[in-house]
Protein backbone atom coordinates (compact mmCIF):
# COMPACT_ATOMS: atom_id res chain seq x y z
CA UNK A 1 0.00 0.00 0.00
CA UNK A 2 2.57 2.03 0.84
CA UNK A 3 3.75 2.31 -2.96
CA UNK A 4 0.30 2.96 -4.29
CA UNK A 5 0.22 5.91 -1.64
CA UNK A 6 3.49 7.10 -2.91
CA UNK A 7 2.56 6.94 -6.32
CA UNK A 8 -0.73 8.53 -5.91
CA UNK A 9 1.49 11.37 -4.26
CA UNK A 10 3.72 11.78 -7.08
CA UNK A 11 0.72 11.95 -10.00
CA UNK A 12 -0.92 14.33 -7.54
CA UNK A 13 1.73 16.59 -7.36
CA UNK A 14 2.57 16.79 -10.44
CA UNK A 15 -1.00 17.44 -11.75
CA UNK A 16 -1.32 20.29 -9.10
CA UNK A 17 1.59 21.73 -10.30
CA UNK A 18 0.63 21.46 -13.81
CA UNK A 19 -2.37 23.41 -12.94
CA UNK A 20 -0.70 26.39 -11.28
CA UNK A 21 1.93 26.53 -13.95
CA UNK A 22 1.62 28.50 -17.35
CA UNK A 23 3.77 26.24 -19.46
CA UNK A 24 2.87 26.94 -23.17
CA UNK A 25 6.13 25.84 -25.20
CA UNK A 26 5.69 21.70 -24.89
CA UNK A 27 5.24 20.72 -28.24
CA UNK A 28 4.16 17.32 -28.13
CA UNK A 29 3.63 17.45 -24.88
CA UNK A 30 1.22 19.63 -24.89
CA UNK A 31 -1.79 17.66 -24.53
CA UNK A 32 -0.44 15.48 -21.42
CA UNK A 33 0.15 19.14 -19.50
CA UNK A 34 -3.98 19.82 -20.73
CA UNK A 35 -5.25 16.80 -19.45
CA UNK A 36 -3.05 17.10 -15.92
CA UNK A 37 -4.11 20.85 -15.52
CA UNK A 38 -7.47 20.92 -16.43
CA UNK A 39 -8.88 18.06 -14.72
CA UNK A 40 -6.76 19.31 -11.16
CA UNK A 41 -7.40 22.88 -11.79
CA UNK A 42 -10.94 21.99 -12.33
CA UNK A 43 -11.87 19.70 -9.98
CA UNK A 44 -9.24 20.68 -7.11
CA UNK A 45 -11.80 20.22 -4.16
CA UNK A 46 -13.08 16.92 -5.06
CA UNK A 47 -9.02 15.87 -6.05
CA UNK A 48 -8.45 17.41 -2.14
CA UNK A 49 -11.44 15.58 -0.33
CA UNK A 50 -10.32 11.75 -1.46
CA UNK A 51 -6.68 12.74 -0.61
CA UNK A 52 -7.40 13.50 2.95
CA UNK A 53 -9.22 10.43 3.04
CA UNK A 54 -7.13 8.37 1.85
CA UNK A 55 -4.53 9.36 3.65
CA UNK A 56 -7.11 9.16 6.94
CA UNK A 57 -7.65 5.94 6.00
CA UNK A 58 -4.26 4.62 5.51
CA UNK A 59 -3.22 6.61 8.76
CA UNK A 60 -5.76 4.21 11.40
CA UNK A 61 -4.63 1.55 9.51
CA UNK A 62 -1.01 2.02 10.71
CA UNK A 63 0.13 1.92 6.46
CA UNK A 64 1.92 5.14 7.32
CA UNK A 65 4.45 4.51 9.39
CA UNK A 66 7.40 3.53 6.65
CA UNK A 67 9.60 6.11 4.63
CA UNK A 68 8.34 5.63 1.18
CA UNK A 69 4.52 6.42 2.75
CA UNK A 70 5.90 9.34 4.82
CA UNK A 71 7.53 10.25 1.79
CA UNK A 72 4.35 10.07 -0.03
CA UNK A 73 2.76 12.38 2.56
CA UNK A 74 4.70 14.59 2.63
CA UNK A 75 4.10 15.34 -1.77
CA UNK A 76 0.19 14.74 -0.74
CA UNK A 77 0.85 17.73 1.80
CA UNK A 78 2.29 20.04 -1.02
CA UNK A 79 -0.25 18.91 -3.23
CA UNK A 80 -2.84 19.82 -0.53
CA UNK A 81 -1.47 23.33 -0.41
CA UNK A 82 -2.02 23.58 -4.18
CA UNK A 83 -5.16 22.46 -4.80
CA UNK A 84 -6.49 25.12 -1.87
CA UNK A 85 -5.21 27.88 -4.32
CA UNK A 86 -6.78 26.33 -7.33
CA UNK A 87 -10.19 26.44 -4.89
CA UNK A 88 -9.60 29.59 -4.36
CA UNK A 89 -8.50 31.50 -7.62
CA UNK A 90 -12.01 29.36 -8.93
CA UNK A 91 -14.24 30.78 -6.24
CA UNK A 92 -13.01 34.79 -7.32
CA UNK A 93 -14.21 34.00 -10.68
CA UNK A 94 -17.71 35.48 -9.40
CA UNK A 95 -15.92 39.03 -8.83
CA UNK A 96 -13.67 38.87 -12.31
CA UNK A 97 -16.49 37.99 -14.81
CA UNK A 98 -19.02 40.73 -12.18
CA UNK A 99 -16.25 43.60 -12.63
CA UNK A 100 -15.84 42.61 -16.20
CA UNK A 101 -19.83 42.92 -16.99
CA UNK A 102 -19.87 45.85 -15.19
CA UNK A 103 -17.34 47.42 -17.10
CA UNK A 104 -18.56 46.46 -20.75
CA UNK A 105 -22.68 46.69 -19.72
CA UNK A 106 -22.52 49.54 -17.25
CA UNK A 107 -22.13 49.32 -13.08
CA UNK A 108 -26.06 49.21 -13.14
CA UNK A 109 -26.62 46.74 -16.06
CA UNK A 110 -29.04 44.62 -13.99
CA UNK A 111 -31.41 47.56 -13.33
CA UNK A 112 -32.06 47.32 -17.33
CA UNK A 113 -33.82 43.67 -16.33
CA UNK A 114 -37.50 43.88 -15.94
CA UNK A 115 -37.80 42.18 -12.32
CA UNK A 116 -38.83 39.07 -13.17
CA UNK A 117 -36.05 38.48 -15.64
CA UNK A 118 -33.87 40.07 -12.56
CA UNK A 119 -35.05 37.03 -10.39
CA UNK A 120 -33.67 34.10 -12.13
CA UNK A 121 -30.50 35.16 -12.32
CA UNK A 122 -27.83 33.86 -9.22
CA UNK A 123 -25.15 35.38 -7.96
CA UNK A 124 -23.48 31.83 -6.01
CA UNK A 125 -22.89 28.64 -7.06
CA UNK A 126 -24.57 25.36 -5.41
CA UNK A 127 -22.27 22.78 -3.79
CA UNK A 128 -24.70 20.30 -5.49
CA UNK A 129 -23.90 21.16 -8.44
CA UNK A 130 -20.36 21.35 -8.65
CA UNK A 131 -19.46 18.09 -6.36
CA UNK A 132 -21.23 16.25 -9.38
CA UNK A 133 -19.54 17.56 -11.95
CA UNK A 134 -20.49 15.00 -14.40
CA UNK A 135 -24.15 15.43 -13.80
CA UNK A 136 -25.88 17.66 -16.23
CA UNK A 137 -29.85 16.68 -16.29
CA UNK A 138 -32.22 19.30 -14.73
CA UNK A 139 -35.31 19.32 -13.60
CA UNK A 140 -37.78 21.02 -15.99
CA UNK A 141 -35.70 20.90 -19.37
CA UNK A 142 -36.58 18.20 -21.82
CA UNK A 143 -34.57 17.50 -24.93
CA UNK A 144 -35.65 16.69 -28.59
CA UNK A 145 -33.20 14.69 -30.08
CA UNK A 146 -31.11 14.00 -33.49
CA UNK A 147 -33.37 16.55 -35.61
CA UNK A 148 -32.19 17.22 -38.97
CA UNK A 149 -31.54 20.78 -39.84
CA UNK A 150 -29.43 20.07 -43.76
CA UNK A 151 -28.85 16.79 -45.65
CA UNK A 152 -25.74 16.12 -44.41
CA UNK A 153 -26.64 13.25 -42.33
CA UNK A 154 -25.39 12.26 -38.98
CA UNK A 155 -23.26 15.55 -38.88
CA UNK A 156 -26.35 17.82 -40.06
CA UNK A 157 -28.55 16.99 -36.64
CA UNK A 158 -29.26 19.22 -33.94
CA UNK A 159 -30.55 18.35 -30.13
CA UNK A 160 -33.20 21.40 -28.43
CA UNK A 161 -33.08 22.19 -25.08
CA UNK A 162 -36.62 23.08 -24.41
CA UNK A 163 -37.99 24.39 -20.77
CA UNK A 164 -40.75 23.37 -19.26
CA UNK A 165 -43.21 26.78 -18.55
CA UNK A 166 -43.60 28.55 -21.72
CA UNK A 167 -42.80 32.02 -21.74
CA UNK A 168 -44.49 35.51 -23.22
CA UNK A 169 -43.15 36.55 -26.64
CA UNK A 170 -41.38 33.15 -27.35
CA UNK A 171 -38.30 31.54 -26.22
CA UNK A 172 -34.80 33.44 -26.70
CA UNK A 173 -32.60 31.26 -28.40
CA UNK A 174 -28.96 30.22 -28.05
CA UNK A 175 -27.47 28.26 -30.56
CA UNK A 176 -24.18 26.23 -28.85
CA UNK A 177 -21.36 24.96 -31.51
CA UNK A 178 -19.31 22.42 -30.14
CA UNK A 179 -15.24 22.32 -30.36
CA UNK A 180 -12.88 19.91 -31.17
CA UNK A 181 -10.54 21.13 -33.53
CA UNK A 182 -12.95 21.19 -37.16
CA UNK A 183 -11.63 17.09 -36.56
CA UNK A 184 -13.66 16.09 -33.62
CA UNK A 185 -16.94 16.33 -31.30
CA UNK A 186 -20.27 15.77 -30.78
CA UNK A 187 -23.46 18.01 -30.07
CA UNK A 188 -23.77 16.03 -26.71
CA UNK A 189 -20.49 16.84 -25.29
CA UNK A 190 -20.10 20.36 -24.65
CA UNK A 191 -22.01 23.20 -22.72
CA UNK A 192 -24.36 20.99 -21.11
CA UNK A 193 -23.70 22.75 -17.77
CA UNK A 194 -24.75 26.49 -19.63
CA UNK A 195 -27.50 24.84 -21.81
CA UNK A 196 -29.48 22.72 -19.03
CA UNK A 197 -28.95 26.40 -16.91
CA UNK A 198 -30.58 28.36 -19.89
CA UNK A 199 -33.10 26.01 -20.68
CA UNK A 200 -34.41 26.47 -16.70
CA UNK A 201 -34.67 30.39 -16.99
CA UNK A 202 -36.99 30.38 -19.88
CA UNK A 203 -34.53 29.98 -22.83
CA UNK A 204 -34.57 27.90 -25.84
CA UNK A 205 -30.76 26.21 -26.21
CA UNK A 206 -29.66 24.19 -29.89
CA UNK A 207 -26.43 22.14 -29.79
CA UNK A 208 -25.32 20.97 -33.61
CA UNK A 209 -23.16 18.73 -35.16
CA UNK A 210 -21.53 20.20 -38.30
CA UNK A 211 -19.16 18.37 -40.82
CA UNK A 212 -15.82 17.63 -39.49
CA UNK A 213 -12.35 17.60 -41.69
CA UNK A 214 -10.74 15.69 -42.78
CA UNK A 215 -13.53 14.68 -44.55
CA UNK A 216 -14.89 17.85 -44.92
CA UNK A 217 -12.54 21.05 -45.68
CA UNK A 218 -13.12 24.62 -44.58
CA UNK A 219 -15.65 26.30 -45.12
CA UNK A 220 -17.66 23.41 -44.61
CA UNK A 221 -17.48 23.61 -40.92
CA UNK A 222 -19.29 27.46 -41.14
CA UNK A 223 -21.40 26.56 -43.84
CA UNK A 224 -23.44 24.32 -41.48
CA UNK A 225 -22.97 26.62 -38.71
CA UNK A 226 -25.12 29.43 -40.73
CA UNK A 227 -27.60 26.60 -42.30
CA UNK A 228 -28.30 25.93 -38.54
CA UNK A 229 -28.74 29.72 -37.93
CA UNK A 230 -31.25 29.54 -41.03
CA UNK A 231 -33.32 26.47 -40.05
CA UNK A 232 -33.48 27.72 -36.26
CA UNK A 233 -34.49 31.10 -37.81
CA UNK A 234 -37.68 29.28 -39.71
CA UNK A 235 -38.24 26.42 -38.24
CA UNK A 236 -37.77 27.42 -33.99
CA UNK A 237 -41.29 28.95 -33.71
CA UNK A 238 -43.19 25.16 -33.54
CA UNK A 239 -40.99 24.88 -30.57
CA UNK A 240 -41.84 28.07 -29.15
CA UNK A 241 -38.99 29.83 -29.51
CA UNK A 242 -38.29 33.38 -31.00
CA UNK A 243 -36.91 33.48 -34.51
CA UNK A 244 -35.73 36.50 -34.15
CA UNK A 245 -33.78 36.81 -31.52
CA UNK A 246 -30.37 34.21 -32.24
CA UNK A 247 -27.65 34.30 -29.34
CA UNK A 248 -24.56 31.61 -30.46
CA UNK A 249 -21.98 30.30 -28.43
CA UNK A 250 -19.29 27.59 -28.49
CA UNK A 251 -15.58 26.91 -27.35
CA UNK A 252 -12.69 26.22 -29.07
CA UNK A 253 -12.89 25.11 -32.56
CA UNK A 254 -16.30 26.18 -31.85
CA UNK A 255 -15.55 29.72 -30.49
CA UNK A 256 -14.05 30.16 -33.66
CA UNK A 257 -17.34 29.41 -35.57
CA UNK A 258 -19.33 30.81 -33.32
CA UNK A 259 -17.48 34.12 -33.29
CA UNK A 260 -16.96 34.15 -37.29
CA UNK A 261 -20.74 33.14 -37.90
CA UNK A 262 -21.83 36.17 -35.64
CA UNK A 263 -19.33 38.61 -37.31
CA UNK A 264 -20.76 37.49 -41.22
CA UNK A 265 -24.25 37.83 -41.53
CA UNK A 266 -24.94 36.99 -45.27
CA UNK A 267 -21.68 36.50 -46.30
CA UNK A 268 -22.09 34.85 -49.41
CA UNK A 269 -19.15 32.47 -49.74
CA UNK A 270 -20.52 30.99 -46.34
CA UNK A 271 -23.93 30.60 -47.42
CA UNK A 272 -23.65 28.91 -50.98
CA UNK A 273 -27.23 28.39 -52.19
CA UNK A 274 -28.76 29.95 -49.54
CA UNK A 275 -27.45 33.54 -49.82
CA UNK A 276 -30.52 35.32 -48.95
CA UNK A 277 -31.06 33.88 -45.65
CA UNK A 278 -31.22 35.79 -43.06
CA UNK A 279 -28.14 34.15 -40.71
CA UNK A 280 -27.79 37.25 -38.28
CA UNK A 281 -27.16 36.99 -34.75
CA UNK A 282 -28.61 39.15 -31.93
CA UNK A 283 -25.31 37.93 -29.49
CA UNK A 284 -22.37 35.98 -29.50
CA UNK A 285 -20.43 34.47 -26.22
CA UNK A 286 -16.99 32.46 -27.62
CA UNK A 287 -14.87 30.64 -25.22
CA UNK A 288 -11.82 29.87 -25.81
CA UNK A 289 -11.75 30.83 -29.52
CA UNK A 290 -9.48 30.33 -32.34
CA UNK A 291 -9.52 34.10 -33.53
CA UNK A 292 -6.53 34.66 -36.70
CA UNK A 293 -5.82 31.41 -38.45
CA UNK A 294 -3.51 33.36 -39.87
CA UNK A 295 -1.22 34.73 -36.99
CA UNK A 296 -0.19 37.68 -38.48
CA UNK A 297 0.94 38.97 -35.09
CA UNK A 298 2.79 35.76 -34.36
CA UNK A 299 1.48 34.78 -31.48
CA UNK A 300 1.93 31.26 -30.99
CA UNK A 301 4.72 31.16 -33.75
CA UNK A 302 7.15 28.15 -31.73
CA UNK A 303 3.20 26.17 -31.49
CA UNK A 304 1.61 27.02 -34.89
CA UNK A 305 -1.46 25.69 -35.99
CA UNK A 306 -0.50 26.08 -39.37
CA UNK A 307 0.50 22.87 -40.79
CA UNK A 308 -2.80 20.70 -38.72
CA UNK A 309 -4.92 23.58 -40.54
CA UNK A 310 -3.01 22.98 -44.09
CA UNK A 311 -2.97 19.61 -44.05
CA UNK A 312 -6.52 18.57 -42.05
CA UNK A 313 -9.16 21.51 -41.86
CA UNK A 314 -8.45 24.41 -44.86
CA UNK A 315 -6.60 21.26 -47.02
CA UNK A 316 -4.53 24.22 -48.80
CA UNK A 317 -2.06 26.15 -47.38
CA UNK A 318 -1.96 30.08 -46.81
CA UNK A 319 -0.12 30.58 -50.46
CA UNK A 320 -2.43 28.82 -52.27
CA UNK A 321 -5.59 30.34 -51.24
CA UNK A 322 -4.88 33.47 -48.94
CA UNK A 323 -8.38 34.67 -49.14
CA UNK A 324 -9.78 31.87 -47.64
CA UNK A 325 -7.33 31.66 -45.11
CA UNK A 326 -7.90 35.47 -44.26
CA UNK A 327 -11.72 35.39 -44.40
CA UNK A 328 -11.87 32.22 -42.10
CA UNK A 329 -10.27 34.30 -39.91
CA UNK A 330 -13.05 36.22 -37.25
CA UNK A 331 -10.23 38.78 -36.99
CA UNK A 332 -10.52 39.85 -40.16
CA UNK A 333 -14.13 40.30 -39.89
CA UNK A 334 -14.32 42.69 -36.98
CA UNK A 335 -16.54 45.36 -37.92
CA UNK A 336 -18.94 48.43 -36.28
CA UNK A 337 -21.85 46.76 -36.59
CA UNK A 338 -21.27 43.28 -34.55
CA UNK A 339 -23.39 42.22 -32.47
CA UNK A 340 -23.09 42.46 -28.36
CA UNK A 341 -19.88 39.60 -27.61
CA UNK A 342 -18.62 38.22 -24.10
CA UNK A 343 -15.39 36.62 -25.20
CA UNK A 344 -14.39 34.72 -22.24
CA UNK A 345 -10.58 32.95 -21.74
CA UNK A 346 -8.68 31.32 -19.66
CA UNK A 347 -4.51 32.98 -18.98
CA UNK A 348 -3.17 29.68 -18.80
CA UNK A 349 -4.97 28.19 -21.74
CA UNK A 350 -2.52 25.53 -23.70
CA UNK A 351 -4.09 25.16 -26.53
CA UNK A 352 -5.15 28.42 -27.77
CA UNK A 353 -2.86 31.14 -25.74
CA UNK A 354 -4.72 33.72 -24.19
CA UNK A 355 -2.96 36.46 -26.39
CA UNK A 356 -5.29 35.84 -29.45
CA UNK A 357 -8.44 36.63 -27.37
CA UNK A 358 -6.41 40.12 -26.17
CA UNK A 359 -6.24 40.70 -29.87
CA UNK A 360 -9.44 40.40 -30.89
CA UNK A 361 -11.05 41.70 -28.56
CA UNK A 362 -8.83 44.97 -28.65
CA UNK A 363 -10.38 45.26 -32.44
CA UNK A 364 -13.98 44.39 -31.25
CA UNK A 365 -13.79 46.92 -28.71
CA UNK A 366 -12.26 49.46 -30.60
CA UNK A 367 -14.78 49.04 -34.05
CA UNK A 368 -17.82 47.47 -32.62
CA UNK A 369 -20.76 50.03 -31.50
CA UNK A 370 -22.26 47.81 -29.54
CA UNK A 371 -20.96 46.17 -26.29
CA UNK A 372 -17.95 43.96 -25.56
CA UNK A 373 -17.06 42.03 -22.61
CA UNK A 374 -13.96 40.59 -21.91
CA UNK A 375 -13.68 37.66 -19.01
CA UNK A 376 -10.11 36.53 -18.91
CA UNK A 377 -10.17 33.83 -16.30
CA UNK A 378 -7.04 33.20 -13.82
CA UNK A 379 -5.62 29.56 -14.01
CA UNK A 380 -8.44 28.75 -16.52
CA UNK A 381 -7.49 25.79 -18.79
CA UNK A 382 -8.44 25.19 -22.19
CA UNK A 383 -12.68 22.84 -22.24
CA UNK A 384 -12.66 24.26 -18.42
CA UNK A 385 -16.79 25.01 -18.89
CA UNK A 386 -17.21 21.29 -19.70
CA UNK A 387 -18.73 19.96 -16.90
CA UNK A 388 -19.85 21.55 -13.46
CA UNK A 389 -17.14 23.42 -11.12
CA UNK A 390 -17.03 26.54 -9.19
CA UNK A 391 -15.24 28.37 -12.09
CA UNK A 392 -17.81 26.68 -14.19
CA UNK A 393 -20.86 27.78 -12.39
CA UNK A 394 -19.66 30.86 -11.52
CA UNK A 395 -19.01 31.80 -15.71
CA UNK A 396 -22.51 29.76 -16.57
CA UNK A 397 -24.12 32.57 -13.84
CA UNK A 398 -22.27 35.42 -16.23
CA UNK A 399 -22.95 34.47 -19.58
CA UNK A 400 -27.07 34.29 -18.28
CA UNK A 401 -26.54 38.01 -17.05
CA UNK A 402 -24.84 38.81 -20.35
CA UNK A 403 -27.99 37.06 -22.96
CA UNK A 404 -30.40 38.73 -20.07
CA UNK A 405 -29.21 41.82 -20.57
CA UNK A 406 -28.70 41.39 -24.63
CA UNK A 407 -32.09 40.03 -24.78
CA UNK A 408 -33.96 43.39 -22.91
CA UNK A 409 -31.83 45.47 -24.98
CA UNK A 410 -33.02 43.68 -28.13
CA UNK A 411 -36.47 44.12 -26.84
CA UNK A 412 -36.63 47.83 -26.23
CA UNK A 413 -34.95 48.75 -29.24
CA UNK A 414 -37.71 47.22 -31.03
CA UNK A 415 -40.25 48.80 -29.20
Amino acid sequence: MSGIYFFLALMSIIGTASAIVQARRLYWAAPLYFFAAWLTGELALIHLLWQVALTAVLAFSGALDNGLAQLGLGLFALSWMGLVYLQIQAMDTQRILRRALRRGLGIDYRSSLSPERQRVLEDGVRASSWMKPFSMFREGVRVHSHISYADGGKRNLLDIYHPHESREGGYPVLLQVHGGGWMIGEKEQQAKPLMYHLAQRGWLCVAINYRLSPTAAFPAHIVDVKKAIAWVRDNISQYGGNPDFIAITGGSAGGHLSSLAALTPGLAEFQPGFEEADTSIQAAVPFYGVYDLIDRYEIRPEMSMEKMLSDKVMQCTREENPELWESSSPLAHVHEGAPPMFVIHGTHDTLVWVEEARTFVSAMQNASKQAVVYGELPGAQHAFEVFHSVRTDHTVNAVTDFLEWSHARWCDARD
